[in-house]
């Protein structure tokens, strides 16, 4: 159940190939002032982050503590990564060839604000940090930890 004028926004910033800080407040303040509700919203949002390379900084900051809110706070069990979570939140934010250093930032920070994790998200948030921050040449083309 996907947020319509979402998919709209993402296909928007996807054409124009980059997003600049008043597409960050128009996705803040008119297209998520709620927050996330859906996984699905989630999922949208992590592949706009891998697809659009051109972003103004506020992006990561707003996409890092959307995600942590909805995936902490907003899912059941609050305040608790379980296996389940973590096996979607991985596979979400790793893609088919690892996380990129915003989706880094989000696994680690899930870790931080959770009252409890799942030993996999753990150890993803831990490897994705080591692996976003290896320059993009030397990164092997797959993720070790990537479902």
């Amino acid at each position: 159940m996907s947020n319509f004028s979402l998919q709209l926004f993402c296909n928007r910033i996807v054409a124009a190939g980059t997003i600049s800080q008043a597409d960050v407040r128009i996705l803040r303040d008119e297209r998520l002032e709620n927050g996330l509700e859906h996984r699905d919203e989630v999922d949208l949002l992590l592949a706009l982050d891998r697809a659009v390379t051109n972003q103004d900084a506020r992006f990561a900051d707003l996409l890092v503590a959307l995600i942590v809110d909805f995936a902490v706070w907003s899912e059941t069990p609050h305040g608790r990564i379980d296996s389940e979570m973590a096996g979607w939140l991985v596979t979400s934010i790793a893609g088919r060839t690892g996380p990129t250093q915003t989706g880094a930032r989000i696994a680690m920070n899930l870790v931080r604000e959770a009252e409890t994790s799942d030993e996999y998200m753990m150890a993803f948030a831990l490897e994705a940090n080591r692996w976003a921050r290896r320059p993009a040449a030397v990164r092997s083309h797959s993720f070790a930890l990537a479902a």
